[in-house]
């Protein structure tokens, strides 16, 4: 893959759990954009014709995992890096804590791009997608993204954030999925190793 950083990277961040009530968990999913399209269809052609809006919470986990199994095996190799990431239960504001979460997260999802799919080590323009909830709709919100955009390492490579309600964007349901993974672990029923083989979610 060439080295130019003109190349867009789009990550899509959601969660399980809430800011400031107990631990939080982030899914991430980052594909170039160019191929965002063709690992959109390799979820959406897993799903029935009549799926709506996909919620992990809201589904068994037997069958999230046979569909997260499907769409491992379907998707082409080295397109993309899903990201389960845990943040401990913190005091603060919300909305600040969340976007100390999301920071995080990408940050990560970030190197981890760097060496699966572009092999170099340096990124560039990158645009962050969220669902929008109310603390990432908040004030104090926009200025720690806006502070680490500016100061923070590897996330300065965030050029634009955007929020859209998931029902707009099946990369963000699968994000959603990813993040909601991290149960079957702290539930005991599979280990960050089988997480990663299985679905390839991989766990800092």
């Amino acid at each position: 893959m060439a080295s130019g950083l003109n190349k867009k990277v789009l990550c899509f961040i959601d969660e399980y759990g809430t800011a400031g009530a107990g631990d939080l968990y982030l899914g991430g999913v980052l594909v170039l954009a160019r191929e965002a399209g063709r690992v959109d269809k390799c979820f959406s052609d897993l799903l029935e014709p009549s799926a709506n809006e996909i919620h992990a919470a809201a589904l068994d986990d037997s069958y999230l995992q046979s569909l997260l199994q499907r769409f491992w095996a379907a998707v082409p190799r080295g397109r993309l890096v899903l990201v389960n990431q845990k943040i401990p239960a913190r005091g603060g504001e919300p909305p600040v804590l969340y976007a100390h979460a999301v920071i995080e997260t990408v940050k990560i999802g970030l190197k981890r791009f760097q060496q699966d799919v572009l092999g170099r080590d340096t990124i560039g323009n990158v645009d962050l997608i969220t669902d929008v909830n109310h603390h990432n709709d908040h004030p104090a919100f926009e200025a720690e993204i806006g502070k680490a955009r500016r100061n923070d390492g590897r996330f300065r490579a965030v050029n634009r954030v955007s929020r859209l309600d998931s029902s707009a964007s099946r990369l963000l349901q699968l994000a959603d999925v990813v993040a909601y993974s991290r149960k079957w672990i702290v539930g005991a029923e599979l280990n960050a190793t089988g997480l990663r083989e299985r679905y390839g979610i991989q766990i800092p």
